[in-house]
């Protein structure tokens, strides 16, 4: 696994002051999951995004972020979602089931919708590894999704003027 992910490119200057960032969480994995929810949102005020832009929603777990994340973006109140969960690897293929299905409909509705859809979710063999990405060598996942959501605001306004 690579710690050598790119810096973000943000000039928190170049956030629309009317941006309005969604957060779709799972509620499963609990602990993980509210670590991420808390990261996200450290990581977004420091960009000057506030309380006032942001809402948080719940699903029950990752397989359901999808739905969320569509009604969401349906919702035509954000200009990002930035999707948060965890699926620690188990013994039977659960795991690869909820995984990907997290990850496909994800980047469909983000496709669908044209809206940045944030992939925040931890995917890991182990919870130890889940740990690891909440502060420790390999940074702070939920941090990186408001990043990226960040970073994708300012691109695509760029791009559609």
């Amino acid at each position: 696994m690579s710690t050598d992910a790119p810096e973000a490119m943000i000039n928190p200057e170049e956030i629309p002051a009317e941006a309005r960032v969604g957060i779709a969480a799972a509620r499963f994995n609990p602990e993980l999951v509210e670590e991420l929810i808390r990261g996200c949102v450290r990581q977004l005020n420091a960009l000057g995004i506030g309380a006032d832009r942001i809402e948080i929603h719940r699903a029950p777990g990752a397989f359901e972020l999808p739905l969320l994340a569509k009604i969401m973006a349906r919702s035509g109140r954000f200009d990002a979602i930035i999707c948060l969960g965890a699926v620690v690897r188990g013994e039977t293929p659960h795991f690869d089931f909820v995984a990907g299905q997290c990850a496909r409909g994800l980047l469909d509705v983000g496709l669908e919708m044209r809206l940045p859809v944030i992939f925040g979710v931890l995917t890991t063999n182990t919870e130890q590894e889940a740990r690891d990405r909440l502060g420790g060598d390999h940074g702070h996942a939920g941090e990186r999704a408001a990043e990226a959501a960040a970073e994708m605001i300012i691109v695509l306004r760029r791009v559609e003027g």
